[in-house]
């Protein structure tokens, strides 16, 4: 093989592999169960928590998930929406610590909700809906850890929490974020309130995931330039060592 093909093969097999380190990098953050919006406001009533479940087993369909929901910081008034070809079996669980509201003291709240009887083939993702009436507004994130069960026996266990400043666990748990309120939403209803901070957060989560995805682009777009200009340049090398 000459040096100039044998140049532009190695070139080539660079701007490759690092083409496909970039997608691959990009797979494994889009192949964790996610919560949706990532942030509420702390308190928030009458919202929509969508649990994000990818199927990544090439030859195994997902067919059981649970979510389970935290009983030391609870949500409460929890409803699931029907979801076709899925049954929902809903568990709740005495509190410690009772929980007071307007309408009096909450003593049980749900702490897991297990989806069964549908499948999520591979390539696939399902989103479950869960309604709620009120965030807790004692703490500053909620985390759902969730079990994944796929028709071959495997569980993918997403419980990991990450530490302050370091870096994304192997297999984390979908964490919502609950942020303090601001001083115009503390004038406002706490019906406007919620749909107020529902739309930003469901706004906030949408651009995110489009900026993640013009940046994977650009960056495929930059490996493709530097892998071309890599063998240009060898090119011109080797014709200038020949003259």
């Amino acid at each position: 093989m000459s040096p100039i093909r044998t140049t532009l093969r190695r070139a080539g097999l660079v701007a490759g592999l690092t083409s496909a380190a970039v997608l691959a990098a990009a797979g494994a953050a889009f192949a964790h169960v996610t919560v949706h919006p990532e942030s509420y406001a702390k308190g928030a009533t009458d919202g929509v928590l969508t649990f994000r479940v990818p199927n990544e087993e090439d030859t195994a369909s997902t067919t059981k998930v649970q979510v389970f929901l935290p009983t030391d910081h609870p949500v409460l008034g929890v409803l699931v929406t029907p979801q076709a070809g899925w049954t929902a079996q809903v568990t709740t669980t005495k509190l410690k610590t009772p929980v007071k509201t307007d309408d009096g003291s909450i003593t049980e709240a749900v702490s897991e909700i297990t989806w069964t009887g549908g499948r999520i083939r591979h390539g696939e993702y399902q989103d479950f809906d869960v309604a709620f009436g009120q965030l807790p507004d004692d703490t500053d994130q909620l985390t759902f850890k969730t079990l994944q069960t796929y028709s071959d026996g495997n569980v993918v266990r997403w419980i990991e929490e990450a530490e302050q400043g370091g870096e994304e666990p192997e297999n984390p748990a979908p964490v919502l974020t609950l942020t303090a309120k601001s001083a115009a939403d503390s004038g406002e209803t706490a019906s406007s309130t919620s749909d107020s901070e529902s739309t930003s957060a469901a706004e906030s989560s949408t651009s995110s995931s489009d900026s993640t995805a013009r940046g994977l682009g650009i960056a495929g777009l930059v490996v493709g330039v530097l892998g071309l200009l890599a063998a240009g340049f060898a090119l011109v090398r080797v014709r200038a060592a020949r003259s």
